[in-house]
């Protein structure tokens, strides 16, 4: 048991202990939802700083949030450990009989080891992780409290992270790099970069919830066919003609849509011999951060707030695992590709093309099993105002539901120019099932919270 791995913050923690008075009511003080909050919030700033893609960000965002959880459930016994539950993981550590903890704080530190072990920006992490210990020491938890705390929160991290380690993720970094060949129906990489397709055995990974990738695979695309008349040109000209609408409203409505959702966390620009890259959220990011609107809105406490992200996190994962499963079967060939080749050389999507297989659409996937999952949680009509994208210089939207947000997430493909219209809609049928079926399998606390 490495329960002493990189325990400096602890030895520090205890230095600066050395004269200070104790708190009462340090266990009402340090059992803010705010903290963890802002740790997810510096987690997804990293992964955007570090340029994850989506379905490596799920993974960062579910084993970090699943560390937090553990830490944090055996002071609230009305919630279940995911051990036997989920894939691999086996029962953690527990705390030891008879001894005072902090699990608000063993949540956190168990929630940033791992977040730091799975990101490449080891030195944000230490400087946040610092700056937030800081802050928390004015709380005056009890020293052996504080010290007993983190060392268990290290020991679950570093269960979590053996685990995590298990799940093909290092193997498939040494698979070759997805071939391609010149049948039309073939996905090709497209313009600007013409890059290789992401994560092309991202199959591989041992899913968490799901019995395999393959649980729910959708209806396969339709034919790929040149003739004009046939059901596949008429989809990619709806692609084409998305944005032609008559309503000029309309169509700046369609395109607002579009660029909210965009979410692509590396969006190149070229201007002559000039390029530069544009950073942002990847789409579970931005479900991340509609769960921790959700959590403040409902002003959640510590415990409903680490439950929401783990299971949505859950979901997402699994989501982006399936949805990848289909996306290197069917393998097809992205709008963007038959438009310029025959029908218009100089169209350009509104959104810059991802660089992997068009069906499914990943967004419409993992947008609806994150809309289920915060259902279950929230409930239905739960309305909110999405002010993810504020920082990256989008105006907040309205949504009366998660489910509006999911619908409206997927059809944002179309309108950006970037999905066929089966892909958008046999996604989302696909991420219902495994939003659907994670929430069914997992038993956190399958009920509504209360705050």
């Amino acid at each position: 048991m490495h329960w002493k791995v990189g325990l400096y913050l602890i030895v520090l923690a205890a230095i600066t202990w050395s004269c200070q008075p104790t708190n009462p009511n340090y266990r009402e003080d340090i059992n803010d939802a705010a903290y963890f909050h802002e740790s997810m919030k510096k987690l997804s700033d990293v992964i955007v700083y570090d340029i994850f893609s989506p379905p490596v960000a799920s993974r960062i965002y579910a084993y970090a949030s699943i560390a937090g959880y553990e830490a944090l459930q055996p002071d609230y016994p009305e919630y279940q450990t995911l051990a036997g539950q989920i894939n691999g993981l086996e029962a953690l550590p527990q705390p030891e009989e008879g001894q005072v903890y902090c699990h608000p704080l063993a949540s956190l530190h168990a929630f940033l080891k791992v977040g730091k072990a799975l990101t490449f920006s080891e030195d944000k992490m230490d400087a946040y992780q610092q700056e937030l210990y800081q802050r928390l020491d004015s709380i005056h938890v009890p020293e052996d409290v504080w010290d007993r705390s983190l060392l268990y929160g290290e020991a679950v991290a570093d269960h979590i992270l053996a685990w995590a380690d298990k799940d093909m993720y290092k193997q498939t970094r040494t698979y070759p790099k997805f071939s391609i060949n010149d049948d039309p129906a073939r996905w090709q990489p497209t313009p600007p970069d013409y890059m290789d397709g992401i994560e092309p055995h991202w199959r591989e990974i041992r899913t968490l919830v799901l019995e395999s990738p393959q649980q729910f695979t959708p209806p396969p695309p339709t034919e790929f066919s040149t003739e004009k008349d046939s059901k596949f040109m008429q989809e990619t000209m709806e692609v084409y003609n998305a944005l032609a609408v008559a309503d000029t409203a309309e169509q700046t409505e369609r395109r607002s849509i579009a660029k909210f959702w965009d979410c692509n966390p590396y969006v190149s620009h070229h201007t002559g011999h000039v390029m530069f890259a544009t950073k942002k959220i990847t789409p579970g990011g931005h479900w991340i951060g509609i769960t921790k609107i959700a959590c403040e809105q409902d002003e959640a406490s510590f415990m409903k707030s680490v439950e929401a992200y783990t299971l949505t996190s859950i979901a997402l994962f699994d989501g982006f695992i399936s949805c990848w499963d289909e996306k290197y079967r069917s393998n097809l060939i992205r709008p963007e590709t038959v438009i310029n080749k025959y029908i218009d050389e100089d169209w350009v999507p509104t959104l810059q093309t991802p660089p992997f297989p068009e069906h499914t659409s990943g967004h419409s996937v993992i947008s609806r099993a994150a809309a289920v999952a915060l259902t279950s949680i929230f409930g239905d009509d739960f309305a909110f105002n999405d002010t993810t994208e504020e920082e990256y210089g989008l105006p907040a939207r309205q949504f009366k539901s998660f489910y509006h947000a999911s619908n409206e997430a997927a059809v944002s493909r179309l309108y950006g120019g970037i999905h066929y219209r089966p892909a958008i809609d046999y996604g989302v049928a696909q991420g219902e099932k495994v939003g659907e079926y994670v929430v069914e399998e997992l038993q956190l606390k399958q009920q509504l919270s209360s705050k």
